[in-house]
């Protein structure tokens, strides 16, 4: 959900919904035991949709890169697995 004080008209806002959504479908393999929570903020509904899908390209890829491994997990005792 985007909210009207970060941008103002539902179109744009559904726009950016779908691109959101569809940059995490194409990036979605890297992002396997990630819960993601985007905050929209003032401007967003500015930026044209070549410019979001290369911003959010940008923020998968340091996700992927800041996630542990599974054999650091593994020292540290911690589970990725959520039905553990």
């Amino acid at each position: 959900m985007i909210g009207k004080k970060s941008v103002k008209l539902s179109v744009e806002r559904n726009r950016l919904k779908r691109q959101i959504r569809e940059s995490f479908r194409l990036n979605q393999d890297n992002l396997v035991g990630w819960d993601i929570v985007v905050v929209a903020r003032k401007g967003l509904g500015d930026l044209q949709n070549a410019e979001l899908a290369q911003q959010f390209g940008k923020l998968w890829k340091r996700l992927a890169r800041s996630k542990p491994t599974q054999q650091a997990n593994a020292q540290t005792g911690v589970n990725d697995n959520p039905h553990a």
